[in-house]
């Protein structure tokens, strides 16, 4: 038995990175995205950035997330759009407040939750197959 994260979590996943974490800054160690750095050309691109940012919580609604952990994701990239409108300020912010990447967390949280009798099941036949592989 093999238990393996759902292709929905797993493209949230690497959204959330190209999106918060994907470039590491030269000399200071902090990671930042496309977010952060298509949010310091003023204009629409917040707006698309929140758009993509609303993939991740669509992906999330498509795995059969709870209303009330979808509404908190939603929150979140609001949250991050709003921020995007403050000049300067919101540039920064955007590097530390990492929308998706909460927004992930919220998805895997619950997603492991929900299969946690499964996992705990292949983790144990795993282990009991290397015992006897190595005995």
């Amino acid at each position: 038995m093999d238990v393996k994260a759902p292709k929905a979590l797993l493209k949230a996943q690497k959204m959330a990175n190209l999106l918060d974490t994907a470039v590491k800054l030269p000399i200071i160690p902090i990671r930042v995205g496309l977010d952060s750095l298509v949010g310091l050309i003023p204009g629409a691109y917040d707006a698309i950035m929140l758009f993509v940012s609303l993939r991740i919580v669509w992906l999330g609604k498509s795995m059969g997330m709870p209303k009330a952990l979808i509404a908190q994701m939603i929150k979140n990239s609001a949250i991050d759009f709003g921020l995007g409108f403050i000049p300067f300020v919101g540039d920064i912010a955007d590097i530390f407040y990492k929308a998706n990447q909460k927004n992930v967390r919220i998805m895997e949280r619950w997603w492991t939750g929900e299969n946690k009798a499964k996992v705990d099941a292949s983790t144990r036949a795993k282990l009991a197959q290397w015992d006897k592989d190595n005995s």
